[in-house]
């Protein structure tokens, strides 16, 4: 399972998250990729493209029934991208992904993240001190109703089985290493 986009569109060729789930299919091992819509971006359908475009099987989701795929062990591994990791390992990426961690906790199944180490950002301590943008309340749709609209989460270190960058995988609390 993977959520956002973090392919080939989001960086560039195999992308971040994507590139373990490329290697995989061209290694002949059976992948079928869940992708979890994303909101307010639609990014899970940028990811559906991509892999189709690579023939690898996938199936789009709505970010919400990703818990109840984990349930169902119908997921042996959930890979995201970041778009920030502060030193002690916490992970910001796009909303929706703590719930993920969570559900994947909660089922025994592991939770990776895939970023280049430039996205470790060492001068930032903790994921409490990345802030969270604040999206426009009309890509709701929702008129004149109150709307809160984060566009990103934090995903703490403990719920994260490894970090995976160009420098190797390492657990997410040990990222000084890679200094």
């Amino acid at each position: 399972m993977t959520h956002c986009n973090a392919g080939r569109l989001a960086t560039v060729e195999h992308g971040t998250a994507i590139s373990p789930i490329y290697a995989a299919h061209a290694a002949g091992l059976p992948v079928h990729v869940w992708v979890s819509e994303t909101r307010p971006r639609n990014q899970g359908l940028l990811t559906a493209w991509e892999l189709a475009e690579a023939g690898v099987p996938h199936t789009l989701i709505a970010d919400n029934a990703a818990g109840l795929l984990l349930m169902q062990g119908k997921v042996d591994l959930v890979i995201v991208g970041a778009d920030r990791i502060a030193a002690n390992g916490d992970t910001a990426n796009k909303v929706g992904t703590y719930l993920k961690a969570l559900a994947a906790r909660a089922h025994g199944v592991p939770f990776y993240v895939a970023a280049p180490l430039s996205t470790v950002d060492f001068a930032c301590s903790s994921g409490r001190e990345i802030p969270i943008e604040e999206r426009p309340a009309d890509e709701l749709g929702a008129g004149s109703v109150p709307v809160a609209n984060p566009a990103f989460d934090v995903t703490p270190a403990a719920l994260i089985s490894g970090i995976i960058s160009e420098c190797g995988v390492a657990a997410a609390d040990s990222l000084a290493q890679w200094r």
